[in-house]
């Protein structure tokens, strides 16, 4: 499918910015582009986004509930309750644990942790949960990353003298359950500022309140930040605001002391010589912690993040290496078959959704499984597998700015569960629901999507000159970071580039090797998957070139190079 460029146009404000910006900081125009287009209007706000600062954290007190949050766990401390601390199984809730559970044994040795069993339990608060905290004695059990929709859990603990505090960041139902205290931004009565906080970012937020009013050093809890990069990074939340600020600390931290954990995650991921960015997080340690929890438990993620006993740590990080090749064998066999279910279906050509179900998949890979079928077919996508009894679950993905949820929740009625956010969301339903939740959820996208969200979007920057692409702009790209959703890579567009000498296909002819000019300036890049069109710029004609600017370090020597994300002939 053709990607579309659309290529950003400043506001007569945004430009008027930009110059500004250029002129004050003594940057090159494109530079302050970049900057006025990130919201930047004067030269005192750029230095303070490109220097991140702790202290421009909101107050956690603005959060609606968290005083009783906190006189609660105050209370349970001081009487030495036994406390459980109890998260999702995905990569955001397993840090979120092993968040809380860091900071929580330095006041209370009362105290341990629980991951539901994703088969047997199912995604958020249990009542099996519920019923091992009641036989291990618990009387306060904090919830991360889940419980924003729990109404009958909460009050099936209540009747046995159990406490709940709700840490979550989904969007709520229409009723918010009777917990001692439910800390999200997403509430509709809550005036915290930012609300694009993740799970784990919830629960940092209660942590840090309680610090405050013990008297504890903040800088204690910015020991955790880590923890948090790695739920911001793989939960894929806007990386603006204070989660810009938490995954730069926590970036910097990650890299200068990471966990024996952390650590040993690295070492099995081959990254241990490198310094990590968001993109590893991503790609690297993310898929490595999500894989524990959908190939076997998620408590076993919690246990490598919290250890402090290497030995134990290899052992564990070993393991969920191997769950993580478990994952991708699963992930790929499901992906083809959906594939070729779909490809079976004769109206498959003139849907707006891709909905398809086997009893046969695995249930810790079908999230992955629709957001390989969005790459294909780029429509608002489920998948679902067998579950108990005659109950079927799975995953959805979204495309562009399509609202997924809100299409889901049209089809409330026909759903035993369902919760998530306008991206991404988990679902189930009894199987003979199936066929009319397909009709409905066809009709509803087909009524509300838009062309523009039907067809894969590039975002550019900037149209560029190779000449514009200098060290000192990479420089300033550099204190952007950390990039992600709402904070974007810039990507650039070239236009009319010629093979300068050695543009050529590599990898039996799988990728492209480039070395291109505009005929004032060269430079050289890589853009994967496309060498099949070595040919056109060897024979002399042109070519315009999305890309990404990045450092390339060949026999210790670093060099600018493109990273080519899309390739249109001339």
């Amino acid at each position: 499918m053709e990607n579309q460029w659309h290529i950003r146009q400043l506001t007569a404000e945004e430009q008027a910015a930009a110059e500004r910006l250029s002129n004050e900081l003594d940057i090159s125009p494109l530079a302050g582009r970049i900057l006025a287009g990130r919201g930047l209007r004067t030269a005192a706000e750029a230095r303070a986004y490109i220097r991140p600062s702790l202290d421009s954290l909101h107050d956690p007190f603005l959060m609606r509930d968290m005083t009783a949050a906190v006189d609660r766990l105050c209370l349970a401390i001081d009487r030495h309750e036994r406390i459980m601390v109890y998260g999702d199984y995905d990569v955001d809730g397993t840090t979120a644990v092993a968040l809380m559970y860091s900071f929580l044994r330095t006041q209370t040795d009362n105290i341990l942790y629980y991951i539901p069993d994703r088969y047997r339990e199912g995604y958020g608060i249990s009542f099996e949960g519920i019923d091992t905290a009641q036989r291990e004695g618990c009387t306060l059990i904090i919830a991360l990353d889940c419980g924003i929709k729990a109404v009958d859990k909460v009050e099936y603990a209540r009747e046995r003298q159990i406490d709940f505090i709700i840490c979550d960041h989904h969007t709520p139902g229409e009723t918010i359950p009777e917990a001692v205290a439910v800390l999200n931004m997403k509430r509709a009565d809550c005036p915290y500022p930012y609300k694009e906080l993740s799970g784990c970012g919830v629960g940092f937020k209660l942590v840090q309140a309680y610090a405050q009013r013990r008297g504890i050093d903040q800088q204690q809890t910015y020991r955790l930040l880590p923890l948090l990069a790695m739920s911001i990074a793989s939960d894929i939340v806007p990386v603006t605001g204070e989660n810009r600020v938490l995954a730069f600390y926590g970036l910097r931290a990650l890299n200068a002391h990471p966990s024996v954990g952390v650590r040993a995650i690295m070492e099995v991921a081959g990254i241990s010589d490198k310094t990590i960015t968001i993109s590893d997080l991503v790609y690297k340690i993310g898929p490595r912690i999500n894989a524990s929890g959908r190939m076997k438990s998620g408590a076993e993620a919690v246990r490598l993040l919290i250890t402090d006993d290497e030995d134990e740590a290899r052992r564990f990080a070993q393991d969920i290496n191997a769950y993580n090749q478990d994952r991708r064998d699963y992930d790929s066999r499901t992906t083809d078959e959906a594939l070729a279910q779909l490809e079976a279906d004769p109206d498959n050509a003139h849907k707006h959704t891709s909905v398809v179900f086997s009893p046969d998949w695995h249930k810790g890979v079908v999230g992955i499984a629709a957001s390989r079928l969005t790459e294909t077919y780029y429509r608002p996508t489920i998948v679902l597998t067998a579950g108990e009894d005659d109950i079927i679950s799975g995953s959805a993905r979204s495309v562009s700015d399509f609202d997924i949820y809100t299409a889901i929740d049209s089809c409330r009625d026909l759903l035993t569960n369902f919760g998530g956010h306008r991206f991404a969301a988990g679902l189930s339903m009894h199987r003979s629901d199936l066929p009319e939740f397909k009709r409905r959820f066809e009709e509803y996208v087909a009524a509300h999507i838009t062309p523009d969200q039907q067809t894969p979007i590039l975002e550019v920057e900037a149209e560029v000159q190779l000449s514009d692409l200098t060290w000192k702009l990479q420089k300033i790209l550099q204190c952007l970071e950390p990039f992600g959703p709402g904070n974007e890579r810039p990507l650039f567009m070239a236009r009319r580039l010629i093979n300068n000498r050695g543009t050529r296909a590599v990898s039996d002819g799988r990728h492209l090797h480039l070395d291109v000019t505009d005929c004032i300036a060269a430079m050289d890049g890589i853009a994967f998957g496309h060498g099949d069109k070595a040919n056109h710029l060897q024979n002399g004609h042109s070519v315009d070139i999305c890309f990404y600017l990045e450092e390339n370090t060949f026999h210790g020597h670093t060099t600018l190079q493109m990273n080519a994300q899309d390739i249109k002939l001339n």
